[in-house]
């Protein structure tokens, strides 16, 4: 008969049979974990042994003794999972588009205000955090050449920011799946620091408030407090103040996101800024047509679409020809941000000439959707398994 082996509480290792065993007048049928002399016996009953007593048909008193060894290793379980800290954590960091962007004045400091529809999109990056040994430094990597791996990187500043803060003592190894382009104006070196963040967060227990992360963000970029909303927000000053919207554009509205190589320096788009050439309609007025009547090209404006193409000639150029090419097949096209990402709103499907000049051979191309994320949690990647898998659909690709 099959035999299972069990812990008891003293530490000594003990067969017992699986079959219930039983004492019968007195008859001890098998091996226990007890101590028996020739006086009374003295039981010192183990943990999640089960005694029980019933009288049999001939009138005398059995006692069964049950071990139950799953209860055991439920118990053990439950103690490990309640005494282990979050050691690993993967989150999705999207980026996103700016559906219309006012420049209204120039700050004292040399910044200028902004009034802003930002919204999160589909097309992100993967961050994996894990705990690392050292209590002294970050590691980081990332798939693409490029990408400063120092205390200069977004990410690493966030960490450090985060532990000046809460004086947490975690340091991290962090490997970043970068699928948003850098230079793109879609944020995503913003997205990566609020990511980062939230991990720090999470492996410290969520010490700090949401709202605390978001207002000690701006201390490092404009642009990261906003992803601390719930995706869809209107942006005022540097892009800092966040001001929560219900989603004012239907989730299943698609995409199109094309990047020259060429990336726009947002200091130079700034820097040719003139303000007596941007558009005077009130910023306040495009969020309420948008609301209203959803996604146009008469309210996509972005006021540094002229400095961009000033710096940037070939993207005026590309703006030009998906409008032509499209045909009416996009709602809007516009330039996200500082550029260099011209958007076209309402189709997933890039123009053909895209395809087909050897001109636009080495652009990024991505369809994308508009989306948020639930109260209290971090964004999600859409089209993404049940089973946590990766996305069967990559979204990002080159021409």
């Amino acid at each position: 008969m099959a035999s299972t082996q069990f812990l008891c509480s003293s530490h000594h290792l003990y067969t017992s049979r699986t079959k219930p065993t039983c004492f019968r007048n007195g008859s001890l049928k098998t091996h226990l974990p007890f101590s028996f002399s020739t006086k009374k016996p003295q039981f010192k009953t183990p943990q999640f042994v089960t005694i029980r007593a019933s009288a049999s048909g001939t009138g005398k008193k059995q006692v069964e003794i049950v071990y139950n060894p799953d209860e055991r290793f439920k118990k053990l379980a439950d103690e490990v999972d309640a005494n282990a800290g979050l050691s690993r954590l993967t989150l999705f960091s999207p980026c996103k588009i700016n559906v219309f962007l006012r420049i209204t004045s120039k700050r004292e400091d040399g910044f200028h205000d902004l009034a802003s529809l930002f919204h999160v999109i589909s097309l992100g990056d993967k961050i994996k955090f894990s705990l690392s040994p050292s209590k002294s430094t970050d590691r980081l990597s990332t798939n693409v050449p490029g990408v400063p791996l120092d205390d200069t990187n977004l990410i690493i500043k966030a960490l450090n920011l985060y532990r000046k803060k809460t004086g947490s003592d975690k340091y991290f190894w962090i490997h970043l799946d970068k699928k948003v382009p850098t230079g793109a104006g879609l944020g995503g070196g913003s997205s990566n620091a609020a990511t980062a963040l939230w991990a720090a967060n999470q492996f410290s227990g969520c010490i700090a408030t949401e709202k605390e992360l978001q207002e000690w963000s701006g201390e490092i970029g404009s642009d990261i407090p906003f992803f601390f909303s719930n995706g869809a927000a209107y942006c005022t000053g540097r892009g800092e103040v966040v001001q929560d919207l219900p989603a004012p554009i239907p989730f299943d509205i698609p995409m199109i996101l094309i990047k020259p190589p060429q990336a726009c320096s947002t200091a130079e788009v700034y820097k040719r800024l003139q303000l007596d050439q941007t558009v005077s309609i009130d910023p306040l007025t495009l969020l309420e047509k948008i609301s209203t009547s959803g996604i146009s090209q008469d309210v996509c404006v972005n006021d540094l679409e002229i400095p961009a193409f000033e710096v940037l000639p070939s993207l005026k150029r590309l703006k030009q020809r998906v409008i032509a090419a499209g045909r009416g097949q996009y709602d809007a096209v516009f330039m996200s941000g500082s550029g260099s990402t011209i958007v076209g709103v309402g189709s997933p499907d890039p123009p053909q000439f895209v395809y087909d000049d050897e001109e636009y051979q080495d652009v990024f191309l991505s369809e994308a959707s508009f989306i948020t994320r639930e109260p209290n949690q971090w964004y999600r990647e859409p089209y993404a398994t049940n089973a946590g898998t990766d996305s069967t659909a990559d979204f990002a690709q080159s021409a």
